[in-house]
């Protein structure tokens, strides 16, 4: 008997620790499998947009959502502006969420090209230079470089691009704006400056007489600050289309262009005109 009712009882216990360790593997199995589908979800879904978000019209930092912000990553902040809208119809027609990486100018390729990011969307033109080491969609805008300036400034009544002899004159580092300089008589060029918002601060302060910029951004330091105007030389400066275009920087090789250049086709010149106009009236004053 008592062989008996240990047999019996061996048995129960082998049978509870076999469905004990059945139970274990199955919900660790599941656990896992539900996971790595999220992790893969999530990584397919995520457009992630590398911008400074300091380059008014084109992209800025503001606190809250209004005007169809777009959230920072890792940030409390949203970024809007020219830029960003842009991306909104890009991810949309890809049918992937937008995630805004704000990122130094000079950080943006690096990022582009290790990964970090998976497309520039900047205000960036696609120079020779550039083109060499990331590839570009078509333009989705173009422009023509201007001279800004104080209303009561001694450079105001400017017509040509070499009435500034004596001007202590900048634009931002790394970009054509700041190489265009060389072209102007006589000027007092000044180390380049790391974004707009320093353009600016230095042009109030008299730190400068002048920095050079595209007609969105001279448009929008008018509309922002008072004091702040902007000057289209009559003579121009000589520049290469690619110079003054803006298109989107993808990593060499990217799957994207094709399917961003189709995107891009669809919105017309007079809604890229909005848009832009819109930019310019919900920037934030002083940026």
């Amino acid at each position: 008997m008592k062989k008996k009712l240990l047999l019996l009882f061996i048995t129960m216990m082998t049978v509870l620790v076999l469905a004990a360790c059945g139970s274990g593997n199955k919900e660790s199995t599941g656990g896992e499998s539900q996971k790595d589908s999220e992790s893969s979800s999530e990584s397919k879904s995520v457009l992630r947009v590398g911008m400074e978000a300091a380059y008014a019209p084109f992209n800025w930092s503001q606190k809250d959502d209004s005007n169809g912000a777009v959230p920072i990553a890792d940030s409390k902040e949203f970024a809007n502006g020219y830029d960003v809208q842009i991306a909104k119809r890009i991810a949309e027609g890809l049918g992937m969420e937008l995630q805004i990486v704000k990122t130094d100018w000079d950080g943006l390729i690096p990022s582009l090209q290790s990964g970090a990011i998976d497309a520039v969307i900047a205000g960036m033109s696609p120079t020779p230079e550039r083109m060499e080491v990331i590839d570009f969609t078509d333009n989705y805008y173009t422009s023509d470089f201007v001279i800004v300036v104080k209303k009561d400034g001694p450079y105001a009544n400017a017509k040509s691009i070499h009435d500034f002899e004596g001007a202590k004159v900048t634009a931002q580092q790394g970009t054509t704006h700041y190489k265009v300089i060389d072209q102007m008589t006589g000027v007092n060029k000044q180390v380049p400056a790391t974004d707009f918002g320093q353009m600016r601060i230095q042009l109030s302060s008299g730190a400068i007489d002048a920095y050079i910029s595209e007609r969105p951004e001279g448009m929008s330091a008018e509309a922002a600050i008072e004091g702040f105007t902007y000057i289209v030389p009559e003579d121009g400066f000589e520049a290469d289309e690619s110079d003054t275009a803006i298109a989107v920087g993808l990593k060499k090789g990217s799957d994207l262009k094709d399917k961003i250049n189709e995107i891009l086709a669809g919105i017309t010149e007079d809604e890229r005109h909005q848009i832009m106009e819109e930019a310019i009236k919900n920037q934030p004053s002083q940026q």
